[in-house]
């Protein structure tokens, strides 16, 4: 039998070494001191769970994404948790019994069955943010600005921010007359933007010739702000008109409060974009930035999704890969002071030792019969003896 390399790793799977762990916890923690002076207070969801709560309200795709096992203990299926956000809406729904608004973050790995086409991983760190308890239109421009926010901290320029709302093809599919299979079907097209593809399907349905010019018509609705206007035209005096004419309102004072508070950030329009329609009730949005060829964070709104956990609740929020963010993260900090001490049972370098780490400055001591010294250990800086005192000195300087 051929022997296996005990050194690698699954496909999609990565470690994180020291330099590159420090500078991920660098930015997780900033981002999480920043959510939590917006009042959101975090939360650890578990990593496995039971595959039903895993699921809530999320869809075929998630069910693909997701690891699954038999529980040896009860007999259940549990499942590797590949998506955060319905952990956190049992802990809104179970935890916090009160009426207004309940903000949560969290930070953690979750897994996938299969890897990003771009990223290849299959174990993103996902961070992200969540507001329950409130359903107009100001909770969802705060977790856009906080979305905002995290990406500024991050250091990423020329963000560009896209907006849509599912629940303008949720009205028309629904008043169209379609089935669960030809939604499925026309969802699935319109999510490629394969427009040949699309007039072909559409002919082959049996509804209104004006419907399906509608649907036809989605994908070209991708743009400026003039794309509202077009919308507005185009969907004036169709059954749910109304519904659909609150989608285009929600979204133009959306698009009027950002242009008010971020006057560079530009804004763009898609109302066939359509990811987490299965689960997203209401506006939905991505950032994207020139470096990285998919959303570098995204978010919506999911009302009710808590139902299910005995508490339905509006819900808006977003979520980000914190090691993509990571790898595109470029501020240069100064370098940390590392310092080398010696070995000796000395009673004042033990307290010198001790005051230091005490204030954050890391010390490496050296061990009996170690190989290799300061430089070699990486120490910037050495604990020396001086007139009697334990006094750090830096490297260069001696």
């Amino acid at each position: 039998m051929q022997k296996k390399d005990t050194w690698l790793l699954p496909e999609g799977i990565s470690e994180v070494l020291p330099e590159q762990a420090a500078h991920l916890e660098k930015l997780r923690r900033k981002l999480l001191d920043t959510f939590a002076c917006w009042g959101y207070q975090l939360v650890i969801p578990p990593f496995v769970d039971f595959l039903h709560s895993l699921l809530i309200g999320s869809g075929h795709d998630l069910d693909l994404q997701t690891f699954k096992l038999t529980d040896q203990l009860s007999g259940e299926m549990l499942g590797v948790r590949a998506d955060m956000t319905p952990q956190v809406a049992r802990i809104d729904a179970h935890h916090f019994q009160h009426d207004g608004p309940t903000r949560l973050c969290y930070a953690g790995t979750v897994l996938h069955t299969l890897g990003d086409p771009l990223e290849k991983s299959r174990s993103p760190m996902q961070i992200g943010a969540e507001l329950y308890g409130h359903a107009g239109l100001e909770s969802d421009y705060e977790v856009i600005q906080l979305m905002l926010e995290m990406l500024a901290i991050s250091g990423l320029q020329n963000v560009h921010l896209d907006l849509g709302h599912v629940a303008i093809y949720r009205a028309l599919a629904e008043h169209a007359g379609l089935d669960p299979q030809q939604e499925a079907e026309l969802f699935d097209v319109l999510q490629r933007k394969a427009r040949t593809e699309l007039a072909e399907l559409l002919a082959e349905f049996n509804i209104d010739a004006r419907y399906k010019d509608v649907f036809n018509a989605l994908p070209k609705l991708n743009g400026g702000r003039d794309v509202l206007d077009k919308a507005k035209a185009l969907l004036t005096g169709f059954a749910g008109a109304d519904e659909i004419a609150g989608a285009l309102a929600d979204l133009q004072g959306i698009a009027d409060k950002l242009r008010r508070d971020f006057p560079a950030l530009t804004v763009s329009f898609d109302l066939a974009e359509l990811r987490g329609y299965h689960y997203h009730t209401g506006m939905v949005f991505a950032a994207f930035v020139p470096a990285l060829g998919k959303e570098i964070a995204r978010g919506g709104r999911y009302d009710n999704i808590g139902e299910v956990f005995g508490r339905a609740r509006a819900a808006t929020g977003f979520s980000a890969d914190l090691k993509v963010l990571a790898g595109m993260y470029k501020v240069d900090d100064e370098a940390a002071q590392l310092v080398f001490a010696p070995f000796a049972e000395d009673a004042d370098l033990r307290e010198a030792i001790r005051d230091l780490r005490a204030q954050g400055v890391a010390v490496i001591q050296h061990l009996p019969e170690q190989q290799g010294g300061a430089e070699q250990q990486g120490c910037n800086a050495i604990l020396e003896k001086h007139n009697q005192r334990w006094v750090v000195k830096s490297i260069s300087c001696r």
